[in-house]
């Protein structure tokens, strides 16, 4: 087994709080992962130190590395004035996020406070990776007494460094502490792992001491204590024999959907008739290699065949059969056997014969449930069997189980139709995506004007870069005579999506704009470009010489920056549904927070979407789930309407306010080629959303949903959906945590990109991955990738129009509201209500400290009144707010429309009428709110003298009144004028808005 170290090196540093009272630090770093400790150097009197050191770990456990954490502890050094070390700031960095050496990056980690009282800021730069060594071939088996002889003693001279390591570690860290309490140098906890430290390495030298004193033992002992010279090595292998396999953590959350590792209690237990048969067998010496057995059960309608193989060949094959669609109690295995001949004319002859049956009854077949063992097959002996013929048996196992059985995902199912590959259970990975941007900066030595055609005298160039499909372009710059302007420079940044496994080349080239002609170009392999984490590390930059044509080996060189950025997170999906939002950067992901689990239960009176035998409609739904980029399919189960799948799935949860989406689909590819050649697509059954914050913790949601799909003649319910959903999270802390938190990572904050570029590399992002996952066996259609994506979401729809104006007018309804209440109190609608305004505003004047607790008090007790009315059951889709009901024919037909149209030029026409009325009413709009804000203008700026003047006026005389009487008296003067009775109010419009309305807008100067 490969030995595993893990590699920290320690960079370094920024802004640490000084600790040593004189406005300084002296910081050293105490690292500890997996009950080992390492100590740096200290670095006196800096607030950022530069340690640049190495430190390694054995890791002990390698299947549990994913689960340690790695700590690191930054200490101020006191030992100069006798103190013990006062506390900097922690690190805890989760194994889970631990690359492999070749791919580690310098991550700066914010330093964490150890208590709430703490007074810490900074942050540390440290790179992380580990290695697998392969450990040394093993001993001859020749000489095991001599390498048993030379064991101990090699041991022994080993030892004594590795002790007076930790010795020397527990010597430095206790200095700090002379003159002091020895008892106050470190906390508990941190002492209890020094001692474990520094005791460790004792324990096999006292072991290899023992071994020399006492007598040789066997020479069959001997050779296994040359082996295994460690007894704790052997414990060790016993550890990781009872763990599972060494998987990554990504591939190890992934295996939690396997049938075998779930408990299955999200959805209802589905009984399975299993039959695995193995091989059989027959005391005859007169088959050949022209000989083939084959199996052949029945069992009522049913009858499949085994493959057909040689005398020396096993079957090996299970099937499953569900329970509730047989109709016989009886279960029949058969054996045949094929022989060919060849006649004399050279044609073939085939002949087969049944060797015996063996009958099971259904009432008797055993039960498993798993964690049970696997049923073990057993030898049957077949009866009937032709007269004249040895006796042939066959081994075979049949048991009754459920979908939870781990032989079900590999068997032939009977409701999926058997083995196709196009209707079986899958799971699919979004490929990993990196933001690769390029910084052009300038060319040099560029050969122009050397071809036939004539040169011109200021050439316009520009640089084009081409990732796979992806192309952008610089801006233009012309060349000039000077040597500033000969050697032209952009200083751009080109952004593209790159997926793993990367595309070969980048492809950068300079053309003249001025004759169309290129002038060179490079290549830059993807694979050796560098990878950076944030902004802190140095783009590197690079000069590339251009290739022209094949007379112009040179054509000039090109200067260019060009990196892998790991500190975003690539949107390959709208940002309104995003289920992922961790950075590309491996290292820079937090640990989960919480675990997704859903069960697809099944689906009823689904509509039939196609015919079968040209008779009658059938439907063969399958169910798609997308969260993260961990994709989901359930089998496909064929020619129901009412299926049932019954599979449970796991996902880890990294931020709680992320959506979770779940599409149903009819499976039109696994008959494709049957008939005639056409391609097949899968064919849409409707789609639901779960966002993940509006379900409670540890609380499972089961429940119906109705499958509404938009069609071109309108909005038509498939059928519905039953699911349930559990969102599990073990620490409340950490959930509520998430909520202070960016939604993105911090790359996007400090350098940002753009809302036109970020729509563009989404819309790029999206094509990958619909590329790749269309390229997968089974392929994943890329109807369903963009359907469960929203690719059309950024597309004109008058739909989508319609229900965002009422989303804006719902919102400023409730602003409409409260100004309803405030003009029923001022007209005295409910005069108990006005009164107590009244007495209100009375107590906020006279105690204006009152204001701002009044106020949080009401919005804690509305707010909490309001809990018991709350969803109990988390809406999905909602037909009403979507408007699919108020639409009509014409706007789905423009909805669906492609780009460019495809429609004729009347129906064009007819929209562009449509769309000028509307933006007809969104111009008047605009112009009535432009026109309050230049009446506001117009007031400071005479362009109605009069009235300009009345205001200075008034402003003259307010500012005496409000120099004289107190603003509290002011306050409640105008709270009780304002709300005053309606016999005291007139019926007309008040003096300061008639004086507004009469104010100048810009609105006549328009031609």
């Amino acid at each position: 087994m490969a030995n595993r170290k893990l590699m920290v090196e320690v960079c370094n540093a920024k802004n640490l709080m000084p600790k040593d009272g004189q406005g300084t630090a002296s910081a050293y770093v105490i690292v500890d992962f997996d009950g080992q400790r390492r100590r740096t150097k200290t670095i006196s009197r800096d607030l950022n130190p530069q340690w640049d050191e190495k430190i390694e770990f054995l890791v002990h456990d390698v299947a549990s590395m994913a689960t340690d954490i790695l700590e690191l502890n930054v200490y101020n050094d006191n030992k100069k004035t006798g103190k013990r070390s006062t506390f900097l700031g922690k690190v805890k960095v989760a194994g889970s996020t631990f690359p492999k050496c070749g791919s580690e990056a310098l991550v700066y980690y914010p330093l964490e406070k150890r208590s709430v009282f703490s007074q810490i800021k900074g942050e540390i730069g440290i790179k992380i990776c580990y290695e697998d060594e392969e450990p040394p071939p093993a001993p001859a088996a020749e000489e095991p007494k001599v390498e048993a002889a030379e064991t101990p003693p090699a041991a022994t001279e080993e030892k004594p460094p590795e002790d007076k390591k930790p010795d020397e570690e527990t010597k430095g860290e206790e200095k700090p502490a002379e003159g002091g309490e020895k008892k106050e140098e470190k906390p508990p906890e941190d002492q209890k792992k020094e001692d474990t430290a520094a005791a460790a390495p004792a324990t096999p030298s006292a072991d290899a001491a023992a071994a020399a004193v006492a007598p040789p033992p066997p020479p069959v002992e001997i050779i296994a204590v040359a082996q295994s010279p460690k007894p704790k090595q052997s414990e060790e292998n016993l550890q990781l024999a009872r763990k599972p396999s060494n998987l990554d953590s990504d591939v190890a959350s992934l295996s939690k959907h396997h049938r075998g590792n779930t408990t299955f209690d999200l959805v209802d237990r589905m009984p399975f008739l299993y039959v695995r048969v193995l091989k059989a067998k027959r005391e005859t010496k007169d088959s050949d290699d022209s000989t083939a057995y084959y199996a052949k059960l029945v069992i009522g309608t049913y009858s499949i065949n085994t493959k057909a193989q040689g005398t020396t060949k096993d079957w090996d094959q299970v099937f499953a059969f569900d329970k509730e669609g047989l109709n016989s109690t009886s279960l029949e295995v058969s054996v045949f056997d094929r022989k060919k001949k060849v006649l004399e004319d050279g044609k073939e002859e085939v002949s087969e014969s049944c060797l015996g049956t063996v009958t099971f009854d259904l009432p008797e077949v055993p039960k498993r449930v798993p964690p049970d063992s696997p049923l073990a097959p057993q030898w049957y002996t077949l009866e009937g069997s032709p007269e004249n013929t040895p006796a042939t048996d066959v081994m075979l196992a049949v048991w009754l189980g459920t979908q939870a059985d781990e032989a079900f995902q590999e068997a032939w199912q009977s409701d999926s139709g058997g083995l196709i590959p196009e209707t079986r259970a899958k799971v699919y990975l979004s490929p990993k995506l990196w933001y690769l941007r390029l910084t052009v900066i300038q060319t040099q030595d560029l050969q122009l004007g050397l071809g036939a055609e004539p040169r011109v005298k200021n050439p316009e160039l520009f640089v084009k870069a081409q990732l796979g499909p992806q192309l952008f372009k610089t801006n233009r710059t012309m060349v000039g005579s000077s040597s500033t302007s000969s050697n032209p420079t952009w200083n751009e940044d080109l952004v593209f999506v790159a997926a793993e496994p990367f595309e070969p080349f980048l492809v950068i080239t300079v053309e003249d704009a001025s004759n169309g002609q290129t002038v060179g170009h490079a290549r830059v392999h993807v694979g050796s470009i560098d990878k950076r984490t944030d902004d802190r590390s140095t783009l590197g930059s690079r000069w590339f010489n251009l290739v022209g044509d094949e007379n112009r080996p040179y054509a000039g060189r090109i200067h260019v920056g060009v990196c892998l950025e790991g500190g975003y997170h690539v949107l390959d999906e709208a940002a309104h549904v995003t289920s992922d939002v961790r950075p590309t950067a491996k290292q820079l992901s937090k640990p989960p927070i919480g675990l997704l689990e859903v069960g697809i239960r099944g689906a009823t009176n689904l509509l039939p979407v196609k015919t079968k035998d040209g008779t009658r409609g059938t439907t063969d739904s399958y169910v798609v789930a997308k969260y993260g980029p961990k994709w989901v399919r359930t089998r496909t189960i064929l020619d129901r309407f009412n299926p049932r799948w019954n599979e449970q799935y796991t996902w880890d949860v990294y931020d709680p306010c992320t959506v979770l989406t779940i599409g149903v689909f009819d499976n039109g590819r696994y008959r494709a080629g049957e008939g005639d050649n056409k391609p097949s697509k899968d064919v849409r059954l409707g789609k639901l959303r779960v966002r993940l914050s509006t379900l409670d913790t540890n609380r499972v949601y089961v429940g119906s949903y109705s499958l509404i799909v938009l069609l071109p003649g309108g909005a038509k319910k498939m059928g519905e959906i039953e699911i349930a959903v559990r969102f599990s999270c073990s620490s409340w802390i950490s959930l509520i945590q998430a909520y202070s938190t960016p939604m993105l990572p911090r790359m996007h904050y400090v350098r940002p990109l753009g809302p036109m570029q970020q729509d563009m590399l989404r819309h790029n992002a999206m094509k990958i991955v619909t590329a790749r996952l269309a390229r997968s066996e089974p392929a994943l259609g890329q109807e369903v990738v963009q359907f469960m994506l929203d690719s059309d979401t950024h597309t004109w729809s008058m739909r989508r129009s319609k229900s965002n104006w009422f989303r804006i007018v719902g919102c400023l309804s409730k602003a409409a509201t409260l100004a309803r209440w405030l003009d029923s109190i001022r007209t005295w609608v409910h005069p108990p209500t006005t009164v107590l305004v009244h007495v209100l505003l009375l107590a906020i004047v006279l105690c204006p400290h009152l204001i701002l607790p009044t106020i949080c008090l009401y919005a804690f007790l509305i707010v909490a009144l309001r809990y018991r009315y709350r969803m109990r059951i988390p809406v999905t889709m909602d037909p009403r707010l979507s408007q699919v009901d108020s639409v009509g024919p014409d706007e789905l037909d423009e909805e669906f429309d492609g780009f460019p149209s495809s429609r004729s030029p009347d129906h064009i026409r007819v929209r562009y009428d449509r769309l000028r009325a509307l933006a007809g009413r969104a111009q008047t709009l605009l112009g009535d709110v432009a026109a309050q804000g230049e009446r506001l203008e117009a007031l400071c700026n005479w362009r109605d003298p009069r009235a300009t003047g009345i205001f200075v006026v008034v402003c003259l005389l307010a500012s005496l009144v409000f120099y004289v009487v107190p603003f509290k008296a002011f306050l409640l003067g105008w709270g009780f004028f304002y709300m005053r009775h309606p016999r005291f109010r007139g019926d007309m419009p008040s003096l300061p808005i008639n004086f507004f309305r009469r104010l100048p807008p810009l609105s006549d100067q328009i031609l």
